[in-house]
């Protein structure tokens, strides 16, 4: 029967979507790996890859093969944490998927919790809502900071962290005024930079707008990184709208115009979600405990 190693080279397919990277990682030549792969397919008797000149994804068969791989590990690396808890020290893995306002929040919280848990090894990745969703579905994350916006399944775990505002950022002299507030009527007359529209930000600003001109403002530019958005700031082209929380822990612009959004005043909400899991391991039990203190 398929052993636990076997679960680690499905893992890692999936992760690389390419045979001789996975192996790379596994630590193994690619044709043991391959070979690997297809006694697994003859002892399960399905064939588990999409085969071609090169991989090609995994057929419906090798997806149900997967997502079991995947609990199948996750499973194991609880064990394993939760007996090194019971030695007094916490160790293993935590993969956290993240939306991109999210990601310094995320960042400052973990960094306090490594100094902790020194034996822990966090992986932060910069994701979509839809794709921390997923990522929380099929266990390739172990928890997930996003929008909590009455889109998530009922049975994960929702805790709540904090309410994400907006801000104008805007060039000087694209700026209304140098200080204070700007409405979302002003920022829509100005050269905007912002998220492309797969991600949820974006959505969320376009449902404002169109709230308040009946229209989405159409971009000078869109991106996926905060980052390439300031930098447009910074070159004094375009202005963009970003969470005030991730404004404190990113480079500004010289002589940019920081000014909160009114009229409306929108919040969202940002919350830790996690897979329902019972155990839950000790490193997401620690997340959770360092994100969302309880009260003494």
């Amino acid at each position: 029967m398929a052993d636990l190693r076997d679960m680690e080279l499905l893992a890692s397919l999936a992760r690389h979507s390419h045979f001789a990277r996975a192996a790379d990682e596994c630590g193994i030549s690619q044709p043991a790996f391959s070979a690997r792969i297809r006694n697994l397919e003859t002892e399960l008797g399905i064939p588990i890859v999409k085969r071609g000149n090169r991989f090609l994804g995994f057929t419906a068969e090798g997806q149900i093969v997967l997502k079991w791989a995947r609990r199948i590990l996750a499973d194991s690396d609880g064990l394993r944490q939760e007996v090194e808890a019971a030695k007094g020290a916490l160790s293993g893995e935590l993969a956290i998927g993240a939306v991109p306002t999210a990601l310094a929040f995320a960042a400052r919280a973990l960094s306090e919790m490594r100094v902790t848990y020194p034996g822990l090894v966090i992986q932060l990745q910069s994701l979509t809502a839809s794709q921390v969703q997923r990522g929380l579905e099929d266990l390739s994350i172990d928890a997930g900071l996003t929008y909590l916006d009455g889109n998530l399944p009922a049975h994960l775990d929702v805790r709540p962290l904090y309410e994400e505002r907006y801000v104008l950022v805007a060039p000087e002299e694209l700026a209304p005024r140098a200080s204070g507030t700007a409405t979302w009527r002003e920022a829509a007359g100005i050269p905007l930079c912002l998220l492309t529209p797969d991600m949820r930000n974006r959505r969320i600003l376009d449902a404002v707008f169109k709230q308040v001109i009946d229209v989405a403002p159409q971009p000078v530019l869109e991106t996926n990184a905060f980052t390439a958005a300031l930098a447009q700031v910074a070159g004094g082209g375009a202005a963009t709208i970003a969470p005030a929380l991730l404004l404190e822990s990113l480079p500004m612009a010289q002589g940019a115009a920081c000014l909160a959004l009114v009229d409306p005043e929108v919040t969202t909400s940002i919350g830790l979600v996690v897979a329902d899991r019972d155990p839950t391991p000790p490193a997401v039990l620690a997340l959770i405990e360092a994100l969302t203190p309880v009260p003494r």
